[in-house]
C-alpha cells in the first residue's frame, strides 16, 4: 500500500464477478504488464451472483442459471473454452453423469392446477397462455398504442386481461391463470410489482438468438476460467472497500479505503459492485461510499433504476438417495384470488411453480421474488417446510404422496451485504438514459469508472450484460493510454 507508481499507471477494480473479471481480463490482453492491475474482492470467492454449489447429489445454480441466447453471446464462448458445455463425471465408473439443474431443459409436460386441488381445462390453460405471450409480443416490439396513462408493464398486463374478460367474460380461474402468468414474470425480472416495471423501456431489452442452455460443468465454471488468464496476485479476496475518495488534492487518483483501515492510491477505480451496494450506500445504509458524494446526475440514475430480489428454494424430498425416481411433478399453481385456502402461507401465493430440478429429481425448486423472498431469507428452515407442505396440501398433493420434504436450502441475496439483490430493472419514473448515466465516467474524467449488468441499456440483469460492461470500461482506458 502506498503512493502511485508514476512510471505504471494502476487500476483498482472494485468486485471480481463478472463485469471486474471481464475488465481485468480485457486490460491484461490489451495492455499486457503495461498498466498495474488490482482486483478486490470483498468476499471469499469471485463469481459474484453466479454461484454453482452442491445440494443433495445435485449439481444448483445459487444465483445465474441460463446463457439466454446462444448465438453470438460472450458468455456461451467462454463457457465452450471452460469446457463447461461438458456433463462432469462422478463415480467409480468414470461415466455417471453428475446431475445438474435443468439437465432436461425446461419441462413442457407441466402439472397444473387451481387452488384446491382442480386440474385445469387444457383449452382454458391454453387461451390465457397465447393471451399473455400476446401481450408480451406487443410490449417487446414497441407495437402499443400510445396512452399516457399505462406506463407499467403491470397496467398493461390488466388492461389486455380486462378487455379479453370484457369481450369473452369468464371467472376465477382465467383470473387465477392470468395471475399465475404474471408472477412467471415478476420471476424474469425480479419486480416486486409488475406495476414499478418501465413499459417503454421493455422495447429496449435484447436478448441474443438462440436456445437457452443451462450448463453442465456448472456456472461457475466462466468466472474461474477468466480469473485462471490473470496473473497471479491480481484478484485479491476478503479486500472489502467502504469509500472511494477522488478529487484527491495535487493529483488526479482515487484512494480507496478497506474496511481494515487500510487505503490504496491508484489512477483509476473501475467499480463493479451491484446497484444495490450503489443504493445503500448513497441512503447512508451501508454499502459504498464516495467522498465527496458522486454529482447529481449519477446518484439521481442510482435511486430511480429498480434493483429486485429473486431467490431460489431449493427443497429435498426425503428418501432422495438411489437410482428410484420421484414421481413429482412439473407444478404449475393458480391461487384462487378470492377464496383463500387458510393453511397456505401468503409468502408462498406469488409463486407459479414447484418443480423437480429436472425430471425424476428427488431436488425440488421454487422461486421467490420480493417481499416473499425477503420473508423466506428471514423464516427457519422448519417454518418454510412446514409452509411448503401446507400449499401442496392446498392443491390436494399431500406431502404423503411423494415423500416429505427433509431439508431446504435457499439463496438469501438479499441479505448478503456484498449485493443486497439480485439484478437491476428499469423501474416507473427511470429510462434507458439512467442506465447510460450510471455507465458515465464521473465528471467526464477516468478516476471513477463503474461496469456491472445495471450500467448496460439493453442487456440489463444478464451475465453477459455485466461482461459486456466490463470490457466496455477497460476499452475506455486501452483508448485513453492508446495502447
Amino acid at each position: 500500500m502506498g503512493e502511485v507508481d508514476n512510471k505504471k499507471p494502476k487500476v483498482v477494480i472494485i468486485g471480481a464477478g463478472m463485469a471486474g473479471l471481464a475488465a481485468a481480463r480485457r486490460l491484461h490482453v490489451c495492455a499486457g504488464d503495461l498498466l498495474d492491475v488490482v482486483v478486490v474482492e470483498a468476499g471469499d470467492r469471485i463469481g459474484g451472483r453466479i454461484f454453482t454449489s452442491e445440494f443433495a447429489n445435485a449439481r444448483v445454480e445459487m444465483g445465474a442459471t441460463w446463457i439466454h441466447g446462444i448465438e453470438g453471446s460472450p458468455i456461451y464462448d467462454v463457457a465452450r473454452k471452460a469446457g463447461a458445455l461438458i456433463p462432469n463425471q462422478r463415480g467409480d465408473d468414470g461415466e455417471t453423469q453428475f446431475p445438474w439443474e435443468r439437465m432436461d431443459g425446461f419441462p413442457s409436460d407441466a402439472l397444473t392446477l387451481a387452488e384446491g386441488g382442480q386440474a385445469l381445462d387444457p383449452a382454458l390453460l391454453r387461451r390465457i397462455s397465447s393471451l399473455f405471450s400476446h401481450l408480451k409480443s406487443l410490449i417487446v416490439s414497441g407495437e402499443i398504442a400510445a396512452d399516457k396513462e399505462i406506463v407499467s408493464v403491470g397496467a398493461f398486463l390488466r388492461s389486455g386481461f380486462e378487455s379479453y374478460r370484457a369481450a369473452n367474460g369468464g371467472d376465477w380461474l382465467e383470473e387465477a391463470v392470468f395471475a399465475m402468468h404474471e408472477c412467471g414474470e415478476r420471476e424474469y425480472t425480479a419486480v416486486d410489482d409488475l406495476y414499478s416495471l418501465d413499459l417503454a423501456a421493455e422495447e429496449e431489452y435484447m436478448e441474443f438468438p438462440g436456445e437457452h442452455i443451462t450448463l453442465p460443468g456448472g456456472y461457475s465454471r466462466v468466472p474461474e476460467f477468466i480469473a485462471a488468464a490473470l496473473p497471479p496476485g491480481t484478484i485479491r479476496l476478503g479486500r472489502s472497500v467502504s469509500r472511494v475518495e477522488w478529487r484527491l488534492s495535487g493529483d488526479h487518483g482515487v484512494k480507496l479505503h478497506f474496511d481494515d483501515g487500510e487505503v490504496e492510491l491508484a489512477d483509476h477505480a473501475i467499480v463493479t459492485v451491484s446497484l444495490g451496494v450503489l443504493k445503500a450506500g448513497i441512503n447512508g445504509a451501508g454499502g459504498l461510499v464516495f467522498s465527496p458524494f458522486l454529482p447529481e446526475a449519477k446518484r439521481g440514475a442510482i435511486e430511480r433504476l429498480g434493483f429486485g430480489l429473486v431467490d431460489k428454494l431449493f427443497m429435498e424430498i426425503e428418501g432422495g438417495i438411489g437410482k428410484v425416481k420421484s414421481p413429482f411433478p412439473f407444478l404449475r399453481m393458480a391461487f384462487d384470488p378470492g377464496r383463500h385456502v387458510a393453511e397456505i402461507p401468503w409468502w408462498m401465493r406469488r409463486t407459479d411453480s414447484i418443480c423437480p430440478i429436472y425430471g425424476g429429481s428427488h431436488v425440488l425448486l421454487a422461486w421467490f421474488v420480493g417481499r416473499e423472498a425477503a420473508e423466506i431469507e428471514k423464516l427457519s428452515d422448519d417454518d418454510i417446510i412446514h409452509g411448503v407442505h401446507a400449499t401442496l396440501a392446498g392443491f390436494s398433493l399431500p406431502a404423503g404422496d411423494f415423500g416429505r420434504i427433509s431439508k431446504v436450502r435457499r439463496s438469501s441475496w438479499g441479505r448478503n451485504p456484498r449485493f443486497l439483490g439480485s439484478y437491476s430493472y428499469v423501474a416507473v419514473g427511470s429510462s434507458g438514459d439512467d442506465q447510460d448515466a450510471l455507465a458515465d465516467p464521473v465528471d467526464g474524467s477516468l478516476q471513477i469508472l463503474f461496469a456491472g449488468e445495471a450500467t448496460h441499456r439493453t442487456r440489463y440483469a444478464t451475465t453477459h450484460g455485466a461482461y459486456l460492461s466490463g470490457v466496455r470500461e477497460a476499452d475506455r482506458l486501452v483508448r485513453h493510454y492508446g495502447f
